[in-house]
């Protein structure tokens, strides 16, 4: 192969390369980060509470599906019972305890935090 056409190959090969390299990485859903809590934590409340991440409010829906009717809207302050989920929690079935409203909300914004105990 001639020098020159090495160079023109090289030269296609970086212009190529070069919006790949460039382009913004890609973002995943808010994930939570553990945090160590005391181990008299761990003994005294092993299960953390649910809670809103990674947003200030979710949807409640009557089922659990995006194109069903909103019932009500769970904000990140309110505390609410979690009755049951769907598969690979994808989907959590809620009481809101502040407004009373009962429903669907998405798994991707309402899960249990991640915290990981120290002795």
């Amino acid at each position: 192969m001639s020098a020159r056409r090495i160079a023109v190959l090289a030269a296609t090969a970086a212009a190529v390369a070069l919006p790949l390299l460039s382009a913004p990485a890609a973002t995943a859903a808010p994930q939570s980060v553990a945090t160590a809590v005391p181990a008299s934590s761990c003994t005294t409340h092993p299960y953390l509470p649910w809670a809103v991440h990674g947003t200030t409010a979710v949807t409640i829906r009557s089922k659990a599906t995006t194109k069903s009717t909103a019932v009500g809207i769970l904000y990140k302050s309110h505390k609410f019972t979690v009755h049951k989920t769907t598969a690979g929690a994808k989907w959590v079935y809620i009481t809101d305890k502040n407004t009373k409203k009962t429903g669907w909300v998405s798994g991707r914004y309402v899960y249990r935090d991640v915290r990981m105990c120290t002795d």
